[in-house]
């Protein structure tokens, strides 16, 4: 963390260029945010149009403040922002707020310059500004609520819109800090995470991110929030900006939009959310300190039978996984029913509707006694109860002493405030909303997941230098060099030769010996033209496929041996502007942008890391063999994981497109059968 950070987050002296008397005025809610924070702090009015803003003395320029304030709120239009900026600058300011939008790149390369040159911190352009709740500091201007609420969140977000949403939430969420950082010139969201992990009371980290800046440093905050055992939840607001040549190949179009953002989180140990509701529920459930005490299920009360349906089926498409309970586990709770109802998970308890509050409390405990339940939710609608009916805010507050719980509600806008007020003041979270309450339960477990420390493949700098090289000579490799370079990183590839007539397709199909396949060459999707034809058995198809393949798409072709039908997989490595090379573990084939199967990560992967990424596919199952079919040799899919991300750490950056499409995966290996290397 810098000084410029430090002196900006927790300024003991403000100035406020732009400040006016004309109510509802950017300049007149500055005065009336920074001026209802501690009373410790110097604060200068600027603004040459007066010499008294009430009852506070205003000067004409930073000049005449006398000594630098640490921070300088710039309420002034864009084209009064580079002048003000630099008198800041020039004067010592040692950090600024940008509300206006500085539009137009020129003028934001002209801040940027200025504040970089000089050492400053700058929140913005195009912000609402900070507050600094632990400290007592508002740098805004925009009215807020009076009581802030403290706590252990530290938020950062791009968004104004959400930064004052958030703020004014009626959630149990408290904040440290919360920045709306808007086009982050200078200081960005990595310096935030950074300045909130220095703060003993940070425990909880939210970002609302439209685009990824300064990559590198973020990756680093974020794996530092990690490493000590500060939940980040991101809610990523658009897709990372990729440049057109990432559909080149197959992997760029099966990245997708989120392709980046989700290679973040897998990178990171993020929890990545989509929508407000989602961050909410997720934000609250860590700021009670409610965690769940392993990685292997939910469990969930419920007064309703058709409800319990309801949140069952919505969890199966979330997976979201309900824990098998123990058999003395469904002893217990079939003591507890009424003839008719079964012990299961989820449970529906609701039967004469008698004893209600020790009934459902039991229940809830006896779940949370089993070894298989990482956390527990009660699931009703906590609808006001006009008989005055306490029974389920007492179950609640009664379980919750002895079993850690979350109040599942299925329809926001019923839910009582003064009982979800009351329930939160218990530190147990009320989560407002069906599908984003799982999603938090579902994160809570994710949290859960041992996080194996792993020795990641070291670079081998020989092996870089001699293909970056080849690389640095602009030319797209052939598919001869493209097997070179897997095999050079350690992934197998089957035996090739390329050819150009058919006397020299003659020549490599019996080197290679038959049954072969011949592809053309130079082409990123051959099968979508007819450009692939397999099990050629002998001299007179070969000549006769040639013949075709010539005729239709050139004379370059690449003959090689028929590998054994396995299971297709797919290895690619796309290039995001700010985290750099990503890589692309999919499902292959002809089909693998229709079964947009995949998943990404940040390189370079450890054999956990590895194992992982394969866990996460749907079609998983087939390499343990569907249906009788012989399991795959999983060490050898690992390994080729592995090598590829070792590939894309080393070489990603010098690599327009790179793809392994399919990776034929067998009871004998994993072995690559198609490349494109593009520069």
């Amino acid at each position: 963390m810098t000084h410029a950070l430090e002196a900006m987050l927790r300024a003991r002296s403000v100035a406020l260029v732009g400040a006016s008397p004309r109510p509802g005025s950017l300049g007149a809610r500055m005065i009336g945010e920074v001026t209802r924070s501690s009373v410790t702090r110097r604060i200068a009015l600027v603004n040459p149009k007066y010499d008294r803003i009430g009852e506070r003395p205003c000067v004409s320029s930073l000049w005449d403040v006398g000594e630098p304030p640490d921070l300088a709120l710039l309420g002034v239009a864009d084209a009064a922002l580079e002048t003000q900026l630099r008198v800041a600058a020039d004067s010592g300011v040692r950090s600024a707020v940008v509300f206006g939008g500085a539009h137009g790149s020129t003028l934001r390369e002209s801040l940027r310059a200025i504040a970089v040159r000089s050492g400053m911190a700058m929140c913005g352009a195009g912000c609402m500004g900070f507050v600094n709740v632990a400290d007592d500091l508002r740098a805004t201007g925009y009215v807020e609520r009076a009581d802030l609420p403290r706590g252990p969140v530290a938020l950062v977000t791009h968004s104004g819109s959400m930064f004052s949403a958030l703020l004014r939430t009626r959630r149990a969420i408290g904040y440290t800090i919360a920045v709306s950082s808007g086009q982050e010139l200078v200081t960005t969201a990595a310096d935030y995470v950074d300045y909130a992990l220095d703060q003993t009371d940070t425990r909880v980290i939210a970002l609302v991110l439209e685009t990824v800046r300064d990559g590198t440093r973020l990756v680093a905050a974020l794996r530092r929030a990690a490493d000590r055992d500060v939940p980040v939840v991101v809610l990523a607001v658009g897709g990372s900006a990729r440049g057109a040549e990432l559909v080149t190949a197959h992997s760029g179009a099966l990245a997708g939009p989120q392709g980046a953002w989700e290679a973040l989180a897998e990178g990171t140990g993020a929890l990545l959310v989509r929508d407000l509701a989602e961050l909410t529920d997720t934000v609250e459930c860590l700021a009670s300190g409610l965690r769940a005490r392993r990685a292997r299920g939910i469990a969930t009360v419920h007064d309703s039978g058709a409800e319990r349906t309801m949140v069952a089926d919505l969890a199966d498409r979330l997976a979201v996984p309900f824990a098998p309970l123990e058999p003395v586990t469904v002893h217990a709770v079939d003591a507890l029913l009424d003839e008719g109802l079964a012990a299961t998970n989820p449970l529906d308890l609701w039967g004469r509707g008698a004893d209600t509050r020790e009934l459902f409390a039991a229940a809830l405990i006896a779940l949370y006694a089993d070894p298989n339940v990482s956390i527990t939710a009660l699931a009703l609608d906590l609808v006001e109860e006009y008989d005055g009916d306490r029974s389920y805010i007492d179950a609640a507050l009664d379980a919750a002493r002895v079993a850690p719980l979350a109040v599942l509600t299925n329809i926001p806008s019923a839910i009582d405030a003064a009982a979800a007020t009351e329930l939160r003041a218990a530190h147990i979270p009320v989560l407002e909303g069906t599908a984003s309450g799982l999603v938090a339960l579902r994160n809570l477990l994710a949290l859960a997941e041992q996080r194996v420390a792993e020795r990641e493949p070291a670079m081998d700098a020989e092996r870089r230098a001699r293909w970056l090289a080849r690389l640095d000579r602009g030319e797209s490799l052939d598919a001869a060099e493209g097997f070179a370079l897997l095999a050079d990183y350690g992934i197998p590839a089957a035996p090739m030769r390329a050819a150009s007539d058919e006397e020299s397709v003659s020549a490599a199909a019996h080197a290679l010996g038959f049954p072969v396949v011949m592809k053309t060459a130079g082409l990123a999707h051959k099968s979508d033209v007819g450009g692939v034809v397999l099990g050629l058995d002998d001299e007179n198809q070969l000549r006769a496929a040639y013949r075709d393949l010539a005729a239709r798409l050139g004379p370059d072709v690449v003959v090689a041996t028929q590998v054994p039908a396995g299971v297709e997989l797919a290895l690619g490595l796309v290039r995001d502007p700010q985290l750099g090379p990503l890589v692309v573990v999919a499902a292959g084939g002809t089909l693998a942008e229709l079964l947009d199967d995949r998943v990404l990560a940040l390189p370079p992967i450890g054999p956990h890391r590895a194992e992982n990424l394969l866990q996460r596919l749907r079609i998983r199952p087939m390499l343990d063999g569907w249906r009788g079919a012989t399991p795959v040799h999983l060490s050898a899919v690992v390994s080729a994981v592995v090598a590829f991300g070792a590939l894309a750490a080393e070489l990603g950056e010098h690599v327009r497109a790179l793809d392994v499409n399919p990776l034929l995966a067998g009871p004998n290996g994993a072995i690559a059968v198609d490349v494109l290397v593009e520069t």
